[in-house]
């Protein structure tokens, strides 16, 4: 496990799983919302994104936290592992909801609400994205350790049982 990518819909917990593996691990964690957002809340431009994004999956090893759909494939083709936190709707709805007016190292700045925006993401993260994870996964399953969680609690039995 040298090049890893934690993927699932917001609110599942991918930035918290991510530092513990970081801890575990003594991997390098990127966080790709702090590539993408700007503490303004503006962006940077895609080729700049892609530019940084390119520059971490040529490193000898990381950590990439955080879905972009439009980046998922590439870094399949770079990882040797993945982890999809697959739970509920209702469970990362909670997670979304729990961290709302909490600083965070993931995201530059501090959610006040939770944006009817991106609650409708997550809600329907399950139809609109997710079989295209799973699609994405059997495509580029050879050679790759790949872990699916269903339940925050199968999360905390693997990093309480990795060594």
């Amino acid at each position: 496990m040298r090049k890893v990518i934690v993927i699932g819909s917001p609110g599942a917990g991918k930035s918290t799983f991510a530092r513990s593996l970081k801890e575990k691990t003594g991997l390098p964690l990127h966080y790709l919302d702090n590539i993408w957002h700007l503490p303004d809340r503006s962006t940077i431009s895609r080729e700049e994104f892609d530019k940084k994004l390119m520059e971490i999956l040529l490193s000898d090893s990381w950590i990439i936290d955080g879905n972009y759909n439009r980046t998922i494939e590439m870094r399949l083709q770079y990882c040797d592992t993945v982890f999809l936190l697959d739970y509920p709707m209702e469970v990362c709805l909670e997670g979304a909801r729990a961290r709302v007016g909490k600083k965070r190292e993931d995201i530059p700045w501090m959610e006040e609400e939770l944006d009817p925006e991106f609650k409708s993401w997550i809600m329907d993260f399950p139809k609109t994205t997710l079989p295209r994870i799973y699609q994405l996964l059997e495509q580029y399953k050879e050679g790759k350790e790949i872990h699916i969680f269903k339940s925050r609690e199968e999360t905390k039995e693997y990093l309480d049982s990795f060594r």
